[in-house]
């Protein structure tokens, strides 16, 4: 969807039959530094679609793989088979669900059999799931912060150019001593073209920072439960296990 508004914004730029909006025309007229603020934002442009589909594949990717490795990994630790959960986990490389649950169940794995007390063994794990929650969302944000960065900057970057366009047609204006704003409508209106071009960049930018910061906090929310439930089934395997020793 963001990609589709960001190609078609910049195709408006280009339109033919607008009056005033023939791209090539202005670009031949514009100076060095207009035409370095235009590229740059197009860079800036090219960088933000790139961020898109490169966090759009890898949430659609996370999201895939979690509802599958839900279930599966569910019946594993239903018939308490730790070790065959961890292969499940390991089968599901991008869900963000996975990565979370076997920091968790390696940890405490490792602590079976040792002479911890329950409470350690819980401490653990809880230490081991908020470290890998943690190192899961700086991946899910990965490349997220920049887009923010260009939906702020790109507007300014724009106008920028625009100033100083409007600069050099006043001066265009002064040299020639030609009275009148047909002197300089022309320098005006290639000026404001890098404003237009900022705020094309700058609002689908913003729009998919947005998008991809909600699908964020909601892995968050999904690691959070994930991780509470699994500490949960910790507690039960810890009671069974102290309740089958006072049997013994």
């Amino acid at each position: 969807m963001f990609l589709t508004v960001h190609v078609w914004a910049l195709m408006l730029l280009q339109e033919a039959g607008a009056p005033g909006w023939d791209f090539g025309h202005l670009w031949a007229q514009m100076g060095e530094l207009a035409k370095a603020v235009v590229i740059l934002m197009f860079i800036m442009s090219a960088w933000s679609i790139g961020v898109m589909i490169d966090r759009a594949m890898a949430f659609n990717a996370a999201r895939k793989q979690s509802r599958a490795f839900a279930p599966a990994v569910a019946g594993a630790l239903r018939e308490g088979k730790l070790d065959e959960a961890i292969k499940i986990a390991d089968r599901y490389k991008k869900s963000h669900l996975a990565k979370v649950v076997v920091a968790g169940l390696q940890e405490f794995q490792a602590h079976q059999g040792t002479a911890d007390i329950s409470g350690e063994e819980i401490d653990a794990s809880r230490r081991a799931l908020e470290r890998s929650e943690a190192i899961v969302h700086a991946e899910l944000k990965r490349g997220v912060s920049a887009l923010a960065t260009i939906g702020s900057t790109a507007p300014f970057v724009g106008l920028f150019g625009t100033v100083v366009g409007i600069i050099n047609a006043f001066k265009t204006m002064a040299a020639q001593k030609t009275p009148g704003i047909g002197a300089i409508a022309g320098g005006i209106s290639e000026a404001l073209v890098t404003t237009a071009i900022g705020l094309f960049v700058a609002v689908p930018a913003v729009w998919a920072f947005n998008y991809f910061t909600g699908r964020v906090d909601a892995f968050d929310v999904e690691m959070g439960n994930s991780s509470s439930e699994l500490l949960d089934y910790f507690l039960k395997r810890i009671q069974l296990r102290s309740g089958a020793g006072v049997r013994k």
